[in-house]
């Protein structure tokens, strides 16, 4: 696993307004500084089991997700991955198995204050427009982003008056990732972040994903695309039928085959 990242002071943005997109030996400077990282995980699932009537969906899912550090979650459709990023939110109730975020239970109020989620679908902003979604949800935190900075990094238009149902696939994830990102959390969840952007809006969120985890946020993502996972995640949970089938760095796990070869090898297809 590569080293953690330096953690900035509090009072710093997580999302610095210049973007840059980190090589290597920056990378490596930062290394110095990996024990300012905690040493507890942000994020810990052990033997997570959820069952819908007699369906079961998550059988067994244990992974871990460290600050300042980019996890990737990959799986199939179906495999139970936006049921596990609604149970470790506390969406809904696990059937069996724990949670821990940010050292507490999922759902308890002090951690959910210090997570950002950002769903697949948010039906319920469909009337809101962007400035007026993204400047309410600020106004729940007491040190919150920005908004006009933060919609400036991420490439949303707050000067548009048209509704958040009208606007294009990518326009509403661009809407998600601020709202999720406005709070400052210390653990963000992002399903499919990068969902029907266009390549422009999609190397901005690469480099805002990476400026997190270098700011010492634990980063949890799920994706359908080998490539943003093994550009961007520090280590790779492959799920299948609601548990891992294998996990690694992206260097371990594609020591001898791509990303998606071993996607393929370890999981079966969708019905």
């Amino acid at each position: 696993m590569r080293a953690r990242r330096k953690l900035t002071p509090p009072s710093a943005p997580c999302c610095p307004g210049v973007t840059h997109t980190p090589d290597a030996s920056a990378r490596r400077a930062r290394r110095r500084y990996a024990d300012q990282v905690p040493s507890t995980p942000a994020l810990i699932c052990s033997d997570l089991k959820v069952t819908f009537g007699d369906t079961p969906v998550l059988r067994g899912l244990t992974f871990e997700a460290p600050a300042g550090e980019v996890t990737a979650l990959l799986g199939p459709n179906g495999a139970g991955k936006t049921t596990a990023m609604r149970v470790l939110t506390g969406l809904i109730p696990a059937t069996s198995g724990t949670v821990t975020t940010l050292g507490m239970s999922a759902g308890h109020p002090d951690a959910l204050a210090r997570i950002g989620l950002m769903p697949q679908a948010t039906g319920a902003w469909s009337g809101v427009r962007a400035r007026e979604l993204l400047r309410y949800l600020a106004s729940l935190y007491a040190h919150p982003q920005s908004v006009e900075a933060l919609a400036e990094r991420i490439g949303i238009d707050l000067a548009s008056s048209t509704p958040y149902r009208r606007l294009s696939g990518g326009q509403q994830q661009a809407v998600n990732l601020a709202g999720a990102l406005v709070g400052r959390p210390d653990l963000v969840l992002l399903d499919e972040p990068t969902a029907g952007m266009d390549p422009h809006a999609r190397r901005r969120t690469w480099a805002l994903i990476r400026d997190l985890a270098d700011a010492g946020v634990a980063v949890v993502l799920t994706t359908h695309a080998m490539d943003e996972a093994a550009d961007l995640a520090d280590h790779v949970w492959i799920m299948d039928a609601g548990r891992i089938a294998i996990d690694g760095t992206v260097a371990d796990l594609t020591a001898e085959s791509s990303l998606e070869d071993v996607f393929l090898a370890h999981t079966t297809e969708a019905p």
